[in-house]
């Protein structure tokens, strides 16, 4: 029995840094795009592009082959997927123009929308009973992983005299190794039927979780819009509207959200998940209204304040959006509920982002920002209203009758 208990930790901790590694990797090129956009004279629309095809590729991948690992095993998902990283960071490595960019997008999307749901089920799959933590993992990684991207990504910048082919050199060697390490995670999945099947493109929700899903919907919404307006116009917002041209600052202002919100899912992560949620929407409310001050003032260091409660609000949010959903969901549906949430996500992430980076170039970088911060506000807060109605719909449900 011992030796079972150890297995399954160290399953568990191991697909855990494979999670961090493939978010992380996503969030590297975040901080390189105002180094590509110099070296090959793009406008912020063609970044937000690049940004944004990343997110519909992974989209798709989460569509298509989403519950796949379901039905075929946890490991041959999680070993395809980081060969096709491999892939994806040799594009980069080899970048010599926009087209390029594009290419090593498209095909990381397709990687991290193959690992996202195989990765996260097999976290549900080895956690302990008396010590869950895979929804943990699975909300608090994305903001630990890509903040250790992006500080990485920003100090080779600083100090690395060739930083795009030294970061992209050296994951691609790490993601052979990681293709290697998974080959040696024991399989965990039930297997059910119906493969092929579950290549349509579908959303797939279980009748159970339906109702929650719907509830934390608007919450995931407004979470991952600001994430992915920081990851595609953090550091050009940093330079364009405050001045700070200094590509490490730029790679801070993704570290002080992305970072924090690892933080806040830490902190919360022994509260109900009702409590997290609720509590989470409300800080990220107060963060982003800092932030539209800060763009009216020209407050730098209120940004990044603000930069630094929005993110703690989102970690504590999704924290609790994903325990919610989550609940009671059976072994072979996991894979593909924990898709559908990063659909969701991810649609969130990308198509707010891009029409952000379409209008600065309009508008401008300011009005653009918050314009976007009160919709991501008015989000977070129906979200907080939509789970206080449904909590009392369930208060004054009446309890079963024993027979």
């Amino acid at each position: 029995m011992p030796a079972r208990r150890a297995s399954r930790a160290v399953s568990f901790w191991t697909a855990a840094a494979l999670l961090v590694l493939v978010l992380a990797a996503s969030g590297v090129p975040s901080p390189l795009y105002r180094v590509y956009q110099e070296r090959f004279g793009f406008s912020a629309g063609v970044l937000t592009t690049v940004f944004g095809i990343y997110a519909l590729a992974l989209l798709a991948t989460l569509l298509v082959v989403g519950a796949l690992s379901d039905h075929v095993g946890r490991r041959p998902v999680i070993v395809a997927g980081m060969l096709l990283q491999v892939v994806a960071m040799a594009l980069f490595w080899a970048a010599d123009s926009v087209g390029w960019l594009l290419a090593a997008r498209v095909v990381q999307g397709l990687s991290v929308g193959s690992l996202t749901g195989a990765l996260g089920a097999t976290l549900l799959d080895h956690q302990r009973s008396d010590r869950p933590l895979g929804a943990l993992v699975n909300s608090a990684s994305p903001g630990f992983a890509l903040a250790l991207g992006a500080v990485s990504a920003g100090l080779s910048v600083e100090f690395v005299p060739a930083p795009t082919d030294w970061v992209f050199g050296t994951l691609t060697a790490l993601f052979a190794v990681a293709a290697g390490v998974a080959l040696l995670l024991p399989e965990s999945s039930p297997r059910i039927p119906g493969a092929l099947a579950s290549l349509w493109p579908r959303v797939h929700v279980p009748a159970a979780q339906r109702v929650p899903f719907l509830v934390v919907a608007p919450c995931l919404v407004a979470m991952w819009a600001l994430g992915g307006l920081y990851l595609s116009l953090g550091p050009s917002v940093a330079a364009g509207v405050f001045g700070l041209e200094d590509h490490l600052v730029g790679s801070l202002v993704i570290v002080a959200m992305q970072g924090m919100g690892a933080v806040g899912g830490i902190t919360l992560r022994n509260t109900a998940p009702h409590t997290a949620m609720t509590t989470g929407c409300l800080v990220f409310a107060a963060g982003v209204s800092g932030t539209i001050v800060s763009l009216a003032t020209g407050s730098a260091a209120l940004f990044f304040a603000a930069a630094v409660v929005s993110g703690f609000g989102f970690g504590a949010a999704f924290l609790g959006a994903v325990a919610t959903v989550t609940a009671g969901v059976a072994p072979g549906e996991r894979g593909g509920l924990l898709s559908s949430v990063f659909v969701v996500g991810y649609l969130a992430f990308s198509i707010p982002a891009v029409a952000a980076g379409l209008a600065s170039g309009a508008v401008g970088l300011r009005p653009t920002a918050a314009v976007y911060g009160v919709a991501v506000i008015v989000l977070a807060l129906a979200a907080v209203a939509g789970l206080l109605r449904h909590r009392r719909a369930a208060e004054r449900r009446p309890e079963p009758v024993a027979v």
